[in-house]
């Protein structure tokens, strides 16, 4: 107890110590780095004046809300369907989530709506249905999925499910991937959940790796058409985390008849989406193979960032019970979990000594984390020299926390 006592006086000087240095670092979100956003300068130029497609549509002019045949075919590559059930969109696959869910708020009417959300997740899906005033039920993630027992047994208890979340593959923030059984699983749930229902495949990280040979995730569509299930499935990416953040394309697809119910849904408010940019980005990546290349100039820069963390939590957390945490191999967070109780307390902490973390309970429903536990880690953005300053405070925080619980 003494020599707990004296670590615990330690660590408080140190803390602050930090209070004193006024240092101002952001691990908010994850956001790719200046370096990162350099890769894709190139964007800027490359149609060389020359606007035309192959069948010689001008992209510069009005029309095609689904997009241009050749970044449907891009978007096919990127998320795993047929460039028929592609529609592309602009830089925000959120802005495609939230009209998908507006789209089908008339055919839930009459009752109330409820989604099923796994957690630990993504707070931007949350959002959403705070918006559109649909209940969020939490079903548990597991390292292979979610518990698709709990799942299948609440939409089969319960018809005013409509949808469920997905980040499939490098899951935010946890950094699972979905197994091919839990993936054909997805593709059989609409059969029980009814005609309404919608499975909501963010694959946000698709290409994503850390790693030099990534996970695989099966392609939920091909699935589904085997199933007869494709009219459930909206899938999504974007290239936000892999051109422009703020200037790149997104894509959802789902089946052919419930892309053209949707498609007339949005020429009620849009002519089309910006094609010229659609085109800039076909030149760029060109095909899945381009991307791939791409992203591996990505893992160069962030890959070092996300060893750099987890380096320090082994070295300065490992063993002493007063954390977890997932080495993700893609994806752009690292989800650690602290005692019962304690997450608030150590952001709080952190924030007073300079580094600001995402809110406690962002990663549930409602921001409500049930055991308070849960911390999402975002290493992309800061440099490297900024990141050991972040993680020097961090790492701290989450000891003298866990030791001032246990004393005081």
């Amino acid at each position: 107890m003494t020599d707990l006592r004296a670590r615990q006086s330690e660590l408080q000087d140190l803390f602050d110590t930090y209070v004193d240095a006024g240092l101002r670092l952001d691990l908010t979100r994850g956001k790719p780095a200046a370096e990162q956003l350099d890769l894709s300068n190139d964007l800027d130029g490359i149609l060389e004046g020359f606007y035309l497609l192959q069948g010689g549509t001008d992209v510069r002019n009005y029309g095609g809300i689904l997009g241009i045949p050749e970044a449907r075919q891009l978007g096919a590559e990127f998320i795993g369907a047929t460039s028929e059930q592609v529609m592309v969109g602009g830089n925000s696959s959120l802005n495609l989530m939230y009209q998908y869910v507006e789209h089908m708020m008339p055919h839930w009417r009459g009752e109330p709506v409820k989604f099923l959300c796994p957690v630990p997740g993504y707070d931007r899906h949350f959002t959403i249905c705070e918006h559109f005033d649909i209940e969020m039920i939490t079903v548990p993630l597991n390292d292979d999925g979610p518990d698709m027992q709990q799942v299948k047994e609440l939409v089969s208890q319960d018809a005013a499910i409509k949808g469920i979340w997905c980040v499939p593959k490098y899951s935010n923030p946890t950094g699972n991937t979905y197994s091919k059984e839990i993936v054909e699983q997805f593709a059989e749930i609409p059969k029980v959940a009814g005609d309404n229902f919608r499975v909501f495949w963010d694959n946000a990280y698709a290409v994503h790796d850390l790693v030099e040979q990534g996970d695989e995730l099966p392609s939920l569509m091909t699935a589904a058409g085997k199933a007869g299930t494709t009219d459930s499935v909206v899938m999504l990416g974007s290239t936000s985390k892999v051109t422009f953040a703020g200037a790149g394309i997104s894509f959802l697809a789902t089946s052919t008849s419930q892309l053209a119910a949707f498609e007339k849904f949005l020429s009620n408010q849009m002519i089309g989406f910006d094609k010229v940019n659609q085109l800039r980005h076909v030149r760029f990546l060109k095909d899945s193979d381009g991307i791939k290349a791409h992203m591996a100039k990505h893992r160069d820069i962030i890959k070092p960032k996300f060893e750099l963390v987890l380096n320090m939590l082994e070295k300065h957390l490992a063993g002493k019970n007063m954390a977890s945490w997932n080495s993700p191999r893609g994806g752009y967070f690292i989800s650690l979990d602290t005692r019962p109780g304690l997450a608030t307390t150590i952001i709080s902490m952190a924030a007073d000594a300079g580094v600001k973390l995402t809110p406690a309970g962002a990663t549930f429903p409602y921001g409500k984390d049930p055991e308070n536990k849960n911390i999402r880690l975002a290493p992309t953005f800061p440099e490297l020299a900024e990141l050991e300053s972040a993680m020097d405070v961090f790492v701290p925080c989450v000891e003298l926390a866990s030791l001032n619980a246990e004393l005081d």
